[in-house]
């Protein structure tokens, strides 16, 4: 009797996840490669909230009858406000932003490789015919062309948007989503990544992240106002002189001027993010200038993008970070009938270096010459040899030397000299 095949070994997605993200809490909390920011964060929004409870407590051992600006009701609203703006940076960062499943294998047909969910947006959006999708098989079967960067997507509202290939996932992006070089992921709606909260801010914790600077402006305007009302209250301890009554109260000065810094910082991004939302946009579209030549086929009105943002229902993960998961064998990497790296290393994918957003409408002439009847539909003219751009027109007119020919020595040279 021969031996018994080995189990293959199990364990968690999370465990394997090739993003270069931190989970904690068994796969239930997701943050990003920069999360020991979250404790600089942390230290910085509750400095002054420290403070000025600090204050409101020495207040009310002072005993003072005079009218005080702090107390036990400001003491109370700063615990209040303060917890609930750490509550939603800690929504922020630990939980998946919208992250797209990745591909074990580049697709085959339209875009929707082995492994995608059926019900999921990156699959739906592979039903889509183009040109692009229809040469993807001719593709797997040839290593010298080149899997299409782009392909035409419909979205709502009949718009066609162009959604680019992502070397990393192996996947067509479904629209709006972007690869973050930070956490190595597709993400869905990708906004930018956070370094304030150590993550990436996309269609599941936009929501959370809005909310969160906008609590953070309140809070630096509410720890100002009091700190000011403070300071006014004291003058009557020190005969009404303002001056003596700031020089009495350096702890409320101190306050005063971070949150005054604060506020210009927080407050603009809040005033930014509100102008996004409010014509359905991310940042990464509008930096790149997305919508300014062209229609945004996302807006639907003011009231109806701010709905979209806080009253929609909040779309489950596509990732079960805790479902076990069965590895392969340690030949499967190496073996050339479809493992997961010999299926990819079959497809000549052009480099990353481009530098043309495709995303934006820009169209390459089809009409340069092509090695292929079925290459004319696509968006690209140009392929890459030996790491240095090369035309296809030009290299087709280019004389090649063939390697079964014998020289003639008495053949005149170019240069009008014999070989030797």
């Amino acid at each position: 009797m021969g031996e018994p095949e080995p189990e293959p070994e199990r364990r968690r997605l999370y465990q394997v996840w090739k993003g270069s993200n931190k989970f904690l809490c068994g796969g239930r909390l997701i943050f990003g490669p920069d999360a020991g920011s979250l404790f600089l964060s942390t230290v910085l929004i509750a400095s002054p909230l420290v403070g000025l409870c600090f204050q409101c407590v020495t207040k009310l051992d002072s005993g003072s009858k005079d009218k005080q600006a702090l107390g036990m009701p400001a003491l109370v609203a700063t615990i209040l406000l303060g917890l609930t703006n750490l509550a939603f940076l800690f929504l922020t960062s630990s939980r998946d932003p919208g992250i797209v499943p990745r591909n074990a294998r580049p697709p085959e047909r339209g875009g929707a490789g082995d492994g995608d969910d059926p019900a999921s947006p990156a699959a739906a959006d592979a039903d889509v015919t183009t040109p692009s999708t229809e040469w993807v098989a001719t593709t797997l079967a040839n290593p010298h062309l080149r899997l299409p960067r782009t392909k035409d997507v419909a979205v709502a509202g009949g718009h066609v948007v162009r959604v680019k290939y992502c070397d990393t996932c192996l996947l067509y992006r479904p629209p709006r989503a972007s690869h973050c070089s930070i956490c190595n992921n597709c993400v869905h709606k990708f906004d930018h990544h956070c370094p304030w909260v150590g993550q990436c801010i996309g269609l599941r914790n936009y929501r959370f992240f809005f909310l969160f600077i906008s609590t953070s402006t309140f809070l630096c305007l509410y720890v100002f106002v009091l700190s000011w009302l403070n300071i006014a209250a004291q003058r009557g301890a020190h005969g009404g002189s303002l001056l003596k009554s700031i020089a009495g109260e350096p702890l409320s000065v101190v306050l005063i001027v971070y949150t005054f810094v604060s506020a210009w910082f927080v407050g603009g991004l809040t005033v930014f993010h509100a102008y996004l939302m409010s014509t359905n946009q991310t940042t990464y579209e509008n930096f790149r200038y997305r919508y300014d030549k062209k229609e945004n086929p996302y807006d639907r009105g003011v009231a109806a993008n701010i709905s979209e943002v806080f009253c929609a229902g909040m779309p489950p993960s596509l990732n079960k970070f805790r479902a076990w998961v069965e590895l392969p064998p340690p030949e499967a990497a190496f073996d050339d009938g479809g493992g997961p790296l010999s299926s990819r290393s079959k497809i000549d994918l052009v480099g990353r270096d481009e530098k043309i957003d495709l995303e934006m409408g820009h169209h390459h002439n089809p009409a340069a010459g092509t090695p292929a009847a079925i290459l004319q539909g696509l968006h690209y003219a140009e392929t890459e040899k030996n790491g240095v751009s090369v035309h296809v027109k030009d290299r087709e007119s280019a004389e090649a030397p063939d390697p079964l020919v014998i020289p003639d020595p008495e053949a005149p040279r170019h240069d009008g000299a014999k070989a030797e």
